[in-house]
C-alpha cells in the first residue's frame, strides 16, 4: 500500500466487521476499521475490558476477523507485549518467517489511568506494538465517570455540574506528550474525520521499527450527549477550536498536520471554546453568564497548550 486510494483501502479485506453492538454513532469502530486499514500484513489485536471490547464480543460472536485477545482493564499494553515478545523470539528460532504487527486498543480510562503502567513499560522496553486509545474522555463503558482525560469542567457522574462546582475541576493530562517523552519512534494524535491523515500515522506507527502511540479522539454521544448522527462533525469540530489538535512526533521531531497545520500557518481560523461547548450537554452549565470566567480559563489552557505545541513544531 504505496499511496493512500480510498478505491485501494475499501477493497482490503475487512479486520473488524460490522453487526457489533456498539452505541449508535460511537466513533471506536470507524477509529479501528481506520487504524486497521493501515496494515497489510498479518496483525494480531489487543483488547482492554471496555466498550470497544464487550460490544464487538459478545458471546458466542465476535466481529473480529484477525487474532484478537481479550484482557483486563489496566494490561492492554502488558498483553500486545507478551505475544509480541513471545513472536520475536519464535522468529530468532527460525519457526515464524512472517512479518506480524501488534496493536492494543484501550479507552482513555484503561489508558490515561489505570493501564499507564502497562503502556509506560511497553514504552520504555521498546517493544514493537502500536497502541491506540479511543479518547472519549470518560470511563464511558462503567457509566460516565471522570478520567484523566476529562476535559476542565465537564460534567460527568462523578463530576457533576452544580451549584458549588462546576463540572470537573481539574484539567486533562497530557498523555500524547507524555508518550513522546519516552523517546519512542512515533507518537500521534488522530481523528476519525480525516481518514487520511489517520491511516497515514498508523502506518507509520506500524512501521516504525518500535513502540507507537496513538491517541484518537473519540466522540461518545452518550457521555458528551449530542445527537449519534453528529459524532464526525464533534470530531471535526475538537481539531478546529484546537481542543484536539492533529500532530506527530516521528523520531523526536514534531509536526503539526491536516487541518490544525491550516490554523497554524493561518489558512484556517481556529475556532473558540465556545463553540465546543455549545455543541455538547456535558457542557451546557458553561453557557450560564455566571460561569463566563470558567470559559476564560478554559480558553485560555488551550491557547497555552496550541501556542506551546506550535514552538516544539519549529525546534
Amino acid at each position: 500500500m504505496s499511496t493512500l486510494s480510498i478505491k485501494e483501502l475499501v477493497r482490503t479485506p475487512i479486520k473488524l466487521t460490522s453487526g457489533h453492538r456498539l452505541c449508535a454513532g460511537c466513533a471506536e469502530s470507524i477509529i479501528a476499521r481506520q487504524v486497521l486499514m493501515a496494515v497489510d500484513k498479518p496483525v494480531v489485536a489487543s483488547s482492554a475490558t471496555g466498550c470497544f471490547e464487550v460490544s464487538t464480543t459478545i458471546y458466542p460472536f465476535s466481529a473480529w476477523k484477525i487474532p484478537w485477545i481479550h484482557t483486563a482493564f489496566a494490561n492492554a499494553a502488558a498483553t500486545a507485549s507478551g505475544v509480541e515478545a513471545a513472536y520475536q523470539g519464535l522468529k530468532r528460532k527460525g519457526k515464524i518467517k512472517e512479518d506480524i504487527k501488534f496493536v492494543a486498543f484501550g479507552g482513555d480510562g484503561g489508558t490515561y489511568d489505570i493501564g499507564f503502567q502497562a503502556l509506560s513499560g511497553m514504552a520504555e522496553r521498546g517493544q514493537q506494538v502500536m497502541y491506540v486509545c479511543f479518547n472519549n474522555e470518560a470511563y464511558m463503558n462503567t457509566g460516565i465517570q471522570r478520567s484523566g482525560a476529562t476535559g476542565f469542567c465537564a460534567s460527568t457522574t462523578t463530576s457533576p455540574a452544580g451549584s458549588v462546582v462546576q463540572g470537573k475541576t481539574e484539567y486533562p493530562k497530557d498523555l500524547t506528550m507524555i508518550l513522546a517523552a519516552h523517546d519512542i519512534p512515533y507518537v500521534a494524535q488522530v481523528s476519525p474525520h480525516n481518514w487520511r491523515d489517520l491511516i497515514t500515522k498508523c502506518r507509520k506507527g506500524f512501521e516504525c521499527g518500535g513502540p507507537a502511540f496513538i491517541n484518537a479522539v473519540s466522540p461518545c454521544s452518550r457521555g458528551w450527549r449530542f445527537a449519534p448522527e453528529n459524532t464526525i462533525n464533534m470530531a471535526k469540530l475538537a481539531v478546529e477550536t484546537c481542543v484536539w489538535p492533529l500532530y506527530e512526533c516521528e523520531d523526536g521531531k514534531y509536526n503539526i498536520t491536516a487541518e490544525s497545520k491550516k490554523i497554524a500557518d493561518g489558512v484556517q481560523e481556529k475556532k473558540p471554546i465556545t463553540e465546543w461547548f455549545k455543541a455538547q450537554g456535558r457542557y451546557k452549565h458553561m453557557l450560564k453568564p455566571e460561569n463566563a470566567k470558567l470559559v476564560e480559563q478554559c480558553q485560555a489552557d488551550i491557547d497555552r497548550r496550541w501556542k506551546a505545541l506550535i514552538t516544539l513544531s519549529k525546534i
